[in-house]
């Protein structure tokens, strides 16, 4: 019985998956891995492509009838796995196979419930920009070490990802949230460096649109695991520039301004709403452990 299993989640990867797929077949097949495909909705030939080896009892090929998206394309995945660990491997050919054994082996000896495979490569200005970004934010709301935290590359126990799968966007932003909420929840989270391939063909699809997008599903979990992180301080500030303006009124003897009253009262209501939204967050948190 094998206890690890890969995904790969493929979306129009037909080029990449011509060479780099057989090579998959056959490096599971000697040690022994199960191999999950999924195709999602894709309009090349990704699926025949598949379907090549759907006789091999190793493998199991899903192909979803609508598109998911990366995070959707996982999750399927995960809910399809019946082993003890999951590790998810991008369809561009990137990541190594012989990286596979050694995050498997850390995650084992190390007792870690998810290793990150940290590429440590620059991928341009533009893009390391804006996870620069995402990460720099993040860290202000969440205390963490790891610092490739969009890797595709991650090995984590099978039986705590379908719990939190739930809580996780179906789209990019799947592979920031789902570390972030083993972070959040106390699990070992460990990271240790890999290396890549250039991408066999084609070009990625993170834009500038998916960056905002990956912001958003960020502060949607900071909210539910830490929701304090954000009110407080917006409340605070709202209260103190309204004290701050309200100064030199008064010293003008001009009494209270109105805008100055409508800015405390403002950061005393946003506190007071991060308070509720902590407590309601507190129910949704509890229903993970179950």
């Amino acid at each position: 019985m094998s206890t690890l299993s890969i995904i790969i989640p493929a979306y129009n990867e037909e080029e990449c998956l011509k060479d780099f797929l057989p090579q998959v077949v056959e490096h599971c097949r000697q040690k022994n891995y199960q191999l999950i495909l999924i195709n999602d909705c894709s309009k090349d030939k990704t699926g025949q492509i598949m379907d090549q080896f759907k006789h091999e009892i190793f493998i199991k090929i899903i192909h979803n009838k609508v598109n998911a998206g990366y995070g959707g394309a996982i999750k399927n995945g995960i809910k399809k796995a019946d082993t003890d660990y999951i590790i998810t491997f991008d369809a561009d050919g990137q990541h190594l196979l012989e990286d596979i054994e050694p995050v498997y082996r850390t995650a084992i000896e190390k007792e870690a419930e998810m290793v990150v495979g940290d590429r440590g490569v620059s991928s341009g200005a533009y893009r390391e920009t804006g996870k620069w970004i995402i990460r720099s934010v993040a860290k202000l709301l969440i205390p963490f070490e790891i610092k490739d935290i969009n890797s595709g590359l991650k090995i984590y126990d099978r039986k705590l990802a379908l719990r939190y799968i739930r809580i996780c966007p179906d789209t990019i932003a799947y592979t920031y949230i789902i570390l972030f909420v083993f972070i959040f929840k106390k699990h070992r989270v460990l990271e240790m460096p890999i290396k890549i391939n250039k991408r066999l063909t084609g070009k990625s699809t993170i834009n500038f649109m998916t960056a905002l997008e990956n912001m958003q599903e960020i502060i949607n979990i900071i909210i539910l695991f830490n929701p304090i992180r954000i009110f407080f301080p917006v409340g605070l500030f709202c209260i103190l520039i309204s004290c701050g303006w309200e100064v030199h009124i008064l010293m003008r003897g001009d009494g209270i301004s109105v805008g100055s009253m409508l800015g405390f009262v403002t950061g005393i209501l946003t506190i007071f709403i991060g308070l509720v939204v902590h407590q309601i967050s507190a129910f949704r948190r509890e229903s993970l452990d179950n």
